[in-house]
């Protein structure tokens, strides 16, 4: 295995997910608060799993995001 590539694949793709991840959670408050399912001062939580099936990774990360 080459580190110095496996690396920059790895940051690449975290890059992918950390810019897909925002838009799409900023997409879903905003839709949220249009249709009044929340009013904009909840703290949401929020699960994340990341799935590797071929090296048996499965781990979750969990929090909060809060809206005011």
């Amino acid at each position: 295995m080459n580190e110095d590539i496996f690396n920059m694949e790895v940051r690449k793709y975290l890059k992918k997910l950390g810019v897909t991840s925002q838009r799409e959670i900023e997409h879903a408050v905003m839709k949220a608060l249009e249709s009044g399912a929340i009013s904009g001062t909840e703290t949401l939580e929020v699960k994340t799993t990341l799935n590797i099936a071929a090296i048996g990774l499965n781990y979750s990360i969990e929090g909060e995001i809060g809206l005011e």
